[in-house]
C-alpha cells in the first residue's frame, strides 16, 4: 500500500490498547471526568459538522427512524423487526435509501441520525463495534465518487482542526497527542486500491479474501501503520449493497471507499457514488439476494426518477473516539450498548 505507507514515520504509530472493561453503572461512565471531556468534544464536533455542512449550502433534514426497509448492507448484522400496526417495519440501520430519495427536494442534504444494528457476539471485543450508533450522513445530488471524497476528507479535517484550536484542555485531561492530530490532517489523504490493500494483507500473513470486504482486523493493520487518514477505494461488487455503483470501465468493481483513521483507529467512514437507475437497482438487488417486492416505495420512486448521487456516511461515536484518543468505541457513547451486553 505505497500510497499509505509513503506517509508512515519512521515509527508507526501501535495500534490502541486493549479496551477496558465496561463501567459498573450509567452514572459512573457519565460522572467520570474522561466521559465528560469526551462528550464536551463530541458536542464541538456536531457543532463544527454542521456549521461547515450548512456553509456549504448543504440542508440538514431527520430522517426516518423506522421504515418498510432499511439498507440491507450491514455486513453480518441483524437488523430489528417493529410491529407497526400489524405491519413490520424495521428501525433503520441506515438512512441510506432516504437520502437519495431526500434529493429530489434538495440538492445537497445532511442527517445525523441514530442508528441499530445487532452486531455479531464476538464484535464486542473490536474497540469498534455499536448496536446503537450515531452517523454523519450526506449526499450530493449528480456528484461522482471523488466530489463525494473530497466533502469527506474536507468536513474529517474542520472538525479535528477545530477540536484541536478550542478544546486543548479536554484533550490534555484525556492524554490525546493534539500534534498527531493536527500533523494528520495537514496534508491529503492518502488512497490505496481495494486489491492492493488486501495484495499487502496476504504479504503479511493476513488472511483477508481478496474478493470480500477487509474485515477489521486488517483494517486495523492498515490503520496502525499510516499517520494520516486515507481511503481505501474499488471495492469488489459482491461486497456491498446493491446501491453502490459499478464502474463502467471495470466490471466487477464498485465505485465507492472507505476512509481509514490512523493510529489503528480503524474505519472512519464508507461512501459511493449510488445506483439510481430502476432495472440496474433491481438486477443488483437480486444479484445480492435481496426481494425487490420488500422496496416498493424505492423502487416506485426509482422508476419515476431518483437523482444521480454520491455520498457517504462517518460514524460518530467512532470519529470522536479518534480525536479523542479512547480505547474503545463505546468510551465516546452517553449510554453505550455493546453487541450482546445488556444495559441500560
Amino acid at each position: 500500500m505505497t500510497v499509505v505507507t509513503a506517509h508512515t514515520p519512521a515509527s508507526a504509530p501501535s495500534a490502541p490498547p486493549a479496551a477496558p472493561v465496561l463501567p459498573a453503572s450509567v452514572d459512573a461512565h457519565l460522572a467520570s471526568e474522561e466521559t465528560r471531556a469526551t462528550l464536551r468534544v463530541q458536542s464541538h464536533m456536531l457543532a463544527a459538522t454542521r456549521a461547515f455542512l450548512t456553509g456549504r449550502g448543504f440542508q440538514e433534514l431527520l430522517p426516518p427512524v423506522i421504515g418498510p426497509v432499511t439498507d440491507p448492507g450491514i455486513r453480518g448484522s441483524k437488523q430489528v423487526d417493529v410491529d407497526f400496526y400489524g405491519h413490520k417495519y424495521k428501525l433503520m440501520t441506515s438512512a441510506i435509501l432516504y437520502k437519495q430519495a431526500s434529493l429530489t427536494a434538495f440538492d445537497k442534504i445532511f442527517y445525523i441520525a441514530p442508528n441499530v444494528r445487532l452486531e455479531p457476539l464476538e464484535t464486542a471485543v473490536t474497540h469498534r463495534h455499536l448496536a446503537e450508533f450515531h452517523q454523519i450522513d450526506v449526499e450530493i445530488r449528480d456528484a461522482r465518487r471523488e466530489d463525494a471524497m473530497a466533502v469527506a476528507e474536507a468536513l474529517v479535517s474542520h472538525v479535528v482542526t477545530e477540536v484541536v484550536r478550542d478544546l486543548p484542555a479536554e484533550l490534555e485531561l484525556l492524554g490525546r497527542d493534539a500534534d498527531a492530530l493536527r500533523e494528520a490532517v495537514a496534508q491529503a489523504f492518502g488512497r490505496v486500491g481495494h486489491a492492493e490493500a488486501t495484495a499487502d494483507l496476504i504479504a503479511l500473513g493476513h488472511p483477508q479474501d481478496p474478493a470480500a470486504e477487509i474485515d477489521w482486523e486488517g483494517e486495523e493493520k492498515m490503520s496502525a501503520a499510516s499517520a494520516r487518514p486515507f481511503f481505501v477505494v474499488d471495492y469488489p461488487k459482491g461486497s456491498r449493497g446493491f446501491y453502490d455503483c459499478e464502474r463502467a470501465d471495470a466490471p466487477g468493481v464498485l465505485r465507492n471507499f472507505d476512509l481509514i483513521a490512523p493510529e489503528g483507529y480503524g474505519e472512519l467512514a464508507s461512501g459511493s457514488e449510488r445506483e439510481h437507475d430502476y432495472a440496474t437497482l433491481v438486477t443488483r438487488m437480486r444479484e445480492t439476494g435481496e426481494n425487490p417486492a420488500k422496496y416498493g416505495w424505492y423502487l416506485d420512486l426509482a422508476r419515476r426518477g431518483i437523482p444521480a448521487s454520491s455520498g457517504f456516511g462517518i460514524g460518530l461515536e467512532r470519529f470522536t473516539r479518534y480525536v479523542t484518543g479512547r480505547r474503545a468505541v463505546w468510551q465516546a457513547s452517553a449510554y453505550p450498548k455493546l453487541p450482546g451486553v445488556v444495559s441500560a
